[in-house]
């Protein structure tokens, strides 16, 4: 059996390119056939199970939680082990399209194909999706995964010693006989205070829908048969003889057991009651959820332009309740061969565009010093055409100034000279 598993695990690890993209190049992996620890085996005794018999897990999103469940020798399932989860992307809410990173809800199915001991992600098995509902609702995607790493792109991601244990589950439930065992992967644990909490948010309607098989599993502790008819699941239900479940088509006039039924409706009656009170009390504020297929398509989107390496927002982006998107300012590439060769090509564009730019500055810079010289020169000329029309400044003859009084000559000749002139003139006219 485990020879199988190994084969088929290494089939599936080359399909597909999306999710989680589990692509394996591991030759040799002991860590899937490592045995449960002795305490657990012990637990599992002392509840009435064998170490073979069948399992069953559940996820819940919100509490960050994945449950193992395992048959005691009466058919009931009890709870064996509780891990937190590492790491789960996207929001409360379903998976709809490839790409928008959300971790699936829903109900699954695994099988021994489905189990990879090869993993790139220590270990891992695919969850199943899209399963048949998904399908009948046009939902897509490929690869979503339970593995080990720690590391998620729409996958619920475990450490790797917590991986080896749920793997462990999983494949000693198959050697036991089971052929597949189920997945109930939940937004949140569907309590009257939860679904009080969340009961105006748009992914209720499917919430409710899912609530009927977890309370099919409260009541019973038996994963509930699942089948999908008019595009919605539906649990527990027996159709007449030669007719089957339909995905897309009508559901036929199925039936269920009459004291199933009487449990089911004295679980609701009780529930109703407790979800009354719990929408008058006061609770927590909801988690961020999806916002449907518009939201989902822009996260796509944005995971395509990153796949292709090109720089995006760090983290996806977001649809408001108003229609608006908010996009992390901090901007990044993918660091992978995509990414690599969009930033060389990126690099190489900057560079041209850079160098055309000096290029074109150069020319301007050249234009502006030739019309800068062309002025200068048009000055020049404008200068001298200027200069040959101003006339010539006709020249004057200094006249000779009129001599001077003798008094005023002898006060500009010196003391000695002064005197002899007095006595001279003195003399003359005799004076």
């Amino acid at each position: 059996m485990f020879a199988k598993l190994s084969r088929t695990g290494v089939l599936i690890a080359a399909i597909g390119v999306a999710g989680c993209n589990d692509s394996s190049m591991k030759d040799f992996a002991p860590e899937a056939n490592k045995p449960l620890p002795d305490k657990i085996l012990a637990d599992m005794k002392a509840k009435g199970m064998v170490r073979t018999s069948s399992v069953m897990a559940r996820i819940f999103k919100e509490e960050g939680k994945l449950e193992i469940w395992k048959a005691k020798t009466n058919g009931r399932y009890d709870l064996v082990a509780s891990y937190d989860i590492c790491k789960w992307s996207g929001k409360l809410g379903p998976k709809f399209t490839e790409g928008d990173r959300q971790a699936p809800e829903g109900f699954y199915t695994v099988r021994p194909q489905q189990m990879n001991p090869r993993s790139n992600y220590h270990l891992s098995f695919n969850v199943g999706y899209p399963n048949a509902y998904d399908r009948a609702n046009g939902r897509t995607g490929s690869n979503l995964m339970v593995h080990g790493a720690c590391s998620s792109s729409g996958c619920y991601s475990m450490t790797d010693a917590q991986i080896e244990q749920i793997y462990a589950f999983g494949r000693d439930a198959f050697q036991g006989g089971q052929t597949e065992f189920q997945i109930e992967a939940f937004p949140f644990r569907m309590t009257p205070a939860n679904m009080a909490r969340y009961r105006n948010d748009p992914n209720y309607d499917f919430w409710k829908m899912l609530k009927v098989g977890y309370d099919n599993f409260e009541i019973t502790k038996v994963p509930p048969k699942v089948d999908v008819c008019e595009k919605r699941y539906v649990f527990n239900q027996v159709a007449p003889e030669g007719t089957t479940f339909d995905p897309t088509g009508p559901c036929p006039a199925s039936t269920q057991p009459d004291s199933l039924k009487s449990a089911y409706n004295a679980y609701q009656s009780t529930y109703e009651a407790a979800f009354s009170g719990a929408v008058k009390s006061s609770v927590p504020a909801p988690k961020p959820t999806i916002a449907g297929i518009k939201e989902a398509s822009i996260v796509s989107d944005w995971s395509k332009r990153r796949a292709r390496g090109e720089r995006v927002p760090i983290d996806p982006p977001s649809l408001n309740s108003d229609g608006t998107v908010t996009e992390t300012a901090r901007m990044g590439r993918i660091d992978s061969p995509a990414g690599r060769k969009m930033a060389a090509l990126d690099a190489e564009k900057a560079a041209k565009k850079k160098a055309e730019e000096q290029r074109l500055a150069a020319i301007e810079a050249a234009k502006a010093a030739k019309e800068a010289a062309k002025a200068q020169a048009l000055a020049e000329k404008e200068a001298e055409k200027a200069a040959a029309q101003q006339p010539v400044a006709t020249a004057t003859i200094a006249q000779p100034a009129e001599a001077a009084p003798a008094e005023t000559q002898a006060a500009d000749a010196g003391d000695g000279t002064v005197t002899k002139l007095k006595k001279k003139l003195l003399g003359m006219f005799g004076g």
